[in-house]
């Protein structure tokens, strides 16, 4: 069990590491920060470029702590929030399978980073180094909770900030204009008096 678990924290957490580098600098064929909040801002994630760090955070960040066995429910928490919002925002309403571009590889994920959690990292990590070689069922539930408690967040923020945006007469990814501010302004078609 020593190697099975560090070979499938070391998957995880390396594959997770590179998903978020493609968001986080372009890194293994990504498109960077501007290119993923490009992509982002046009499921309504907005803005996109804050919400491409974010994402690319949580995934490199999450997938370096499952890697490392170290903090392990809140790397699982952070990789299951960004992997939640990609089936919320991408693979959802698509079906399951990922051939169609559904959700099922991003449930493997979820499901394999919540039983790193419940087995522990396994004595073969910084957590075990710390004391810490099991975390149990109730911690991978916490993890679980606060990932989906993360994905919801963060779209009632993009759906708060897309409201803001996406007044009549603004344009998309800029602030709307004060509706008394723009009363206040001459109209150019009107003559002086």
């Amino acid at each position: 069990m020593k190697f099975g678990m560090t070979l499938v924290r070391l998957l995880l957490g390396g594959l997770m590491i590179g998903h978020g580098t493609q968001k986080l600098f372009g890194w293994f064929g990504g498109h960077g920060p501007k290119g993923t909040g490009q992509f982002l801002e046009s499921l309504g994630l907005r803005p996109g470029r804050r919400n491409a760090l974010a994402a690319g955070a949580a995934e490199a960040g999450g997938g370096a702590l499952i890697a490392l066995g170290l903090m392990t429910p809140l790397g699982g928490a952070a990789v299951t929030g960004a992997m939640a919002t990609a089936i919320i925002t991408v693979h959802g309403p698509r079906g399951p399978w990922v051939t169609e571009g559904g959700w099922e590889y991003n449930a493997v994920i979820i499901g394999t980073a919540a039983a790193i959690t419940d087995a522990g990292p396994g004595p073969l990590s910084l957590d075990a180094g710390r004391g810490r070689e099991r975390w149990g069922s109730g911690w991978a539930l916490a993890q679980l909770v606060a990932g989906l408690a993360g994905a919801a967040a963060i779209m009632a923020m993009a759906r708060a900030e897309g409201e803001q945006v996406d007044e009549p007469g603004s344009t998309p990814g800029e602030p709307a204009a004060d509706a008394g501010q723009a009363a206040a302004q001459p109209d150019p078609t009107t003559p002086a008096a």
